[in-house]
């Protein structure tokens, strides 16, 4: 197939506004372009990370409900490496995100942790 790496990851949300501030101001992604398109009634924010394109964060109208808990089938969480998952975690808490208590990888040893978007989508910081 020639498969090369992971382009990006598409993510719908209920509250635009509220994500777009949760991906860009919480997490810190980079604002590569912003449309709207009328047609849809739906935003399209293309987002980056390290120089990297990586999530096309979409708004529809009354999208349904995404199913986390339980473990759904299904995309299982995004992952985001960072150097030192303290400092993260603090910060997180400090926006006001509930994060989960960090756990280690009991195969390789490295340090891990859980909270979710606005919308319930898990993500997963992973110590590097």
């Amino acid at each position: 197939m020639g498969l090369k790496c992971i382009h990006h990851i598409a993510i719908i949300c209920a509250d635009y506004q509220r994500s777009k501030w949760f991906y860009t101001d919480v997490l810190g992604l980079d604002v590569v372009r912003e449309v709207y398109r009328s047609e849809r009634d739906s935003y399209k924010l293309d987002l980056a990370l390290g120089g990297q394109y990586v999530v096309e964060l979409f708004s529809f109208p009354n999208p349904p409900a995404r199913v986390s808990q339980p473990e759904a089938c299904g995309l299982r969480h995004l992952a985001f490496e960072v150097e030192n998952i303290e400092e993260e975690v603090e910060r997180l808490s400090n926006c006001g995100v509930v994060v989960e208590k960090i756990r280690t990888d009991e195969y390789t040893g490295k340090r891990f942790v859980f909270f979710s978007d606005p919308d319930g989508l898990p993500i997963e910081l992973y110590e590097f």
